[in-house]
Parts: structure tokens; sequence; C-alpha cells
């Protein structure tokens, strides 16, 4: 089953996003990953919460392949990074439809 990692960046001090970006973006492709999005153009449609400046969405072939690359140690001074240039929130998600009713794939 495919997964999704989505996330919602505040970003608080941009010193670390162009390495970040040119670093990670390989990293997540050889674990599998796939970039859907990462953008500032979000637009909200409903609810309270402000709109995040930066949007994100990377597929993934497993929970195990998006896992291993979180949780690898090439990976973790770019998690580091982030975490103390940003305020965000990251969720991984499962590619499924618990009422059964939807195509996903």
């Amino acid at each position: 089953m495919k997964y999704y990692s989505v996330a919602e960046l505040d970003i608080t001090d941009r010193s670390w996003v162009a390495d970040y970006a040119k670093n990670v973006t390989p990293m997540v492709e050889r674990y599998g990953g796939r970039y859907l999005a990462r953008t500032p153009k979000v637009e909200k449609v409903e609810g309270s919460r402000k709109a995040p400046q930066v949007f994100l969405i990377i597929e993934w072939p497993s929970k195990e392949a998006a896992a291993a690359f979180y949780e690898s140690e090439a990976y973790r001074p770019w998690r580091e990074a982030r975490s103390a240039g940003s305020h965000g929130e990251f969720a991984l998600v499962a590619g499924e439809d618990v009422s059964g009713l939807a195509r996903i794939g």
C-alpha cells in the first residue's frame, strides 16, 4: 500500500531551505519517494486555521520506505535543520479508503 507524507510548514529561518531542498530531494527519491507537491500556493477552502507557508505531499511505495527515509542517519541532520528553522505538522497517511468505495491506486 502506498503512503503519503503530508506536511504543513511555517518557515522561521530561511537559511536552511535551499540546501535542504537540494540535498533532501534526491535522498527522498533514493528511498522510493516521489514529490507530488511542495508549494506555497495553498488556497483555504474551509476551516479556521491559517494556511501554512509551505504545503508538502510525498508519495511513498510503502510505510516502511517512508520510515526508513525519516529515520535514516543521512536525513537526521536535515530533519534537525528543518525542525530548528520552521514550525509545522507532519503526518504519514495510508493510501486507502476505509469505506471501500473509492478507487485508490
